[in-house]
């Protein structure tokens, strides 16, 4: 039996991170939102490491905020410890990583869904979607709750298909041995949507009080205060540190000696792991001329003695993974209080997806998060939002966001997955953007907080805010531009103090600091500015003088990348028309769909020769079209 429970502009199934993400974008756009969930006390709960941010995903976190979203937010105010990572490198490639008190982080995001007031967050199990002609009109639940909407996003994380496997042992099961989502996986398939298994894995969690810390070495957070969202005023300062140890030849020959035990090797886990988060005996196998590996142990919060044994992951049988968490360094007395695990769920083939993550399948249905095929909380919480925001500004009538590869890691990572798909658990490296120069953790605000506002994400008083710190940035690089220094001997003194060969001539203070000694507190000690500027300002100043070079040339290769993105490809064009295109491209061409000739140029077998075909095609004009399906 089932019965009207409700009428909403959104719904969103899932509340893991691309669920909280997604609910909250879209009923702070002004659309009446629901968000179903199976378990209301797993909400933006952290099955696997207790962290956020790291190389590439930090910086999706401050795109996330600087567009409105949460995340940045919530662990600001709930990690236990924060680090800049790569500051000895470039500033394309620092990324802030966050250890979160796992309990807290997801309170506090529950508590913010609660107080949502455009926002219902209710407890209930989604087994079938309403469509009719081919669009998503709302869902059915377990109970027989029928909620009609005009926009529905499927954020299941792990839960579809569920089943989790520890040595011998495989259960049907969501992460963390919550209840998994089986009847809306099989009603997917039902809909006509291809899905494939993917695998990941966790590693044991150990009690803090069994382990001997003085075999390990610290790892303790930043001494200066650091924050994800830009809004962030208050600082946690009492951090709790990391610990280092190793496994070693002992622990590997105990891993080499059981794989005949392990799922992973005994044939037992069918689906497709993350190939950048391997587990340990993968590990061990794969680079077996290494005679160590790093272990991170991580605590899970303020409030408990459990502790995250990063880069352990493992569903060897528990009675093995004792035996092998006593070989390493500090942990030889070790209490494990959960054993790792693997989980194998269902995904979507993501190409079946517009960039605006609505289905191609059903209008009005997007999905988001590890559904799409991809890893990481970070990920999952980009999507939520893209999902989100899209979702209600379509049923608000409005406009719909595409990022593109040159806005944002999110919308490398949308792109990449409708694009070219995903054979394995996805994970965003910075060596998958080809402008991450203009991609950086420090300007995600500059890069994104205007569409921000322009949605309706943004408030008025922190985009004006914004717009000062724009103004504050452009005066001081033009007051830098029209400053002569002059070789004092005060001056040539510094430039010697930092290695530096001495000036011939006057020169400009921009131009000074363009040398890699000179940092801009050298400039103002020679040019001083009136007046304190903020260091989020002095900061930006130094790398736009510092890389001017390389940003332009990335800006021109940009431009071109919108003159293809410019040339659009009718929705509905017919592939089959087009004379000389290869079989694999028409084949590619016809499963993706791609919106522009960027697109189309990105997607695995479509090759240069078949671009120039395409391109001649439509620019003939006699654009043969298929009709609706």
């Amino acid at each position: 039996m089932t019965y009207e429970a409700g009428s909403y502009d959104v719904i969103v199934v899932g509340a893991g991170h691309a669920g909280v993400e997604a609910g909250l974008a879209s009923a702070r756009l002004g659309a009446k939102t629901l968000m179903i969930t199976i378990n209301l006390d797993m909400v933006a709960f952290m099955p696997c490491n207790p962290s956020v941010g790291g190389p590439a995903k930090g910086i999706v976190v401050r795109e996330i905020d600087a567009l409105g979203g949460e995340m940045g937010k919530n662990i600001d105010k709930t990690h236990i410890q924060m680090r800049m990572l790569n500051t000895g490198k470039g500033p394309a490639v620092r990324a802030l990583r966050a250890q979160a008190d796992k309990f807290t982080y997801q309170h506090e995001m529950k508590k913010t869904l609660e107080n949502e007031p455009n926002l219902t967050l209710i407890q209930g199990m989604v087994e079938r979607l309403i469509v009719e002609d081919g669009e998503c009109k709302g869902v059915i639940t377990q109970t027989g709750a029928m909620y009609s909407s005009k926009a529905v996003v499927i954020t299941t994380g792990t839960f579809l298909r569920g089943e989790i496997i520890l040595g011998e042992l495989k259960y049907s099961s969501g992460p963390n041995n919550q209840q998994p989502s089986i009847k809306l996986s099989e009603h997917l398939q039902e809909l006509g949507f291809d899905l494939v298994r993917f695998k990941t894995g966790t590693p044991p969690r150990v009690n803090s009080h069994s382990i001997d810390y003085s075999k390990t070495e610290i790892q303790p957070g930043d001494d200066v205060p650091r924050a994800f969202s830009y809004e962030t005023t208050k600082y946690i300062t009492d951090q709790l540190p990391c610990w280092l140890t190793y496994t070693n030849e002992e622990t590997h020959t105990l891993i080499d000696n059981n794989l005949h035990r392990s799922p992973m090797y005994s044939g037992m886990i069918k689906g497709t792991g993350p190939r950048y988060c391997p587990s340990i005996e993968d590990k061990v196998v794969r680079f077996n001329d290494k005679p160590r590996h790093q272990i991170f142990l991580e605590p899970e919060g303020r409030n408990t003695q459990e502790v995250y044994v990063q880069g352990l992951s493992t569903s060897l049988p528990e009675d093995v993974q004792q035996k092998i968490l006593r070989t390493i360094p500090g942990l030889e007395n070790v209490q494990m209080m959960r054993a790792g695990y693997a989980i194998e769920y269902d995904a979507i083939v993501p190409t079946q997806l517009w960039p605006t993550l609505e289905t191609k399948k059903v209008k009005n249905l997007y999905t988001a998060g590890q559904i799409n095929g991809t890893s990481g909380y970070e990920e999952a919480a980009g999507q939520g939002l893209m999902a989100g925001m899209n979702a209600g500004l379509k049923s608000l009538n409005k406009e719909e966001v595409i990022l593109s590869r040159s806005d944002a890691y999110i919308g490398v990572l949308i792109d990449d997955l409708v694009t070219k798909g995903t054979n394995e658990p996805y994970r965003l490296l910075t060596s998958r953007a080809e402008y991450r120069l203009l991609l950086r953790h420090d300007n995600a605000d500059l890069r994104l907080t205007e569409l921000g506002h322009k949605v309706g994400l943004i408030r008025e008083e922190r985009y004006e805010k914004f717009l000062l710190k724009k103004q504050a940035i452009e005066e001081e690089k033009k007051r830098l531009q029209g400053i002569i220094i002059k070789p004092t001997s005060e001056v040539q003194n510094l430039i010697k103090s930092q290695g530096g060969s001495e000036l011939k001539d006057g020169i400009r203070a921009s131009d000074l600091l363009k040398r890699p000694e000179m940092t801009y507190e050298h400039i103002q000690k020679l040019a001083p500015a009136e007046g304190q500027l903020d260091p989020d300002v002095t900061e930006q100043v130094e790398i736009q003088i510092k890389y001017e070079g390389y940003i332009e040339k990335s800006l021109q290769q940009v431009e071109r990348l919108k003159k293809m993105e410019s040339k659009k490809i009718p929705e509905n064009i017919d592939y089959d028309a087009i004379n000389g295109l290869a079989s694999e491209a028409r084949q590619k061409l016809k499963e993706v769909k791609p919106l522009s000739i960027a697109q189309a140029s990105r997607i695995s077998g479509v090759n240069p020769a078949d671009i120039s075909i395409l391109l001649v095609y439509l620019e003939q004009g006699r654009i043969a079209r298929i009709s609706a399906e």
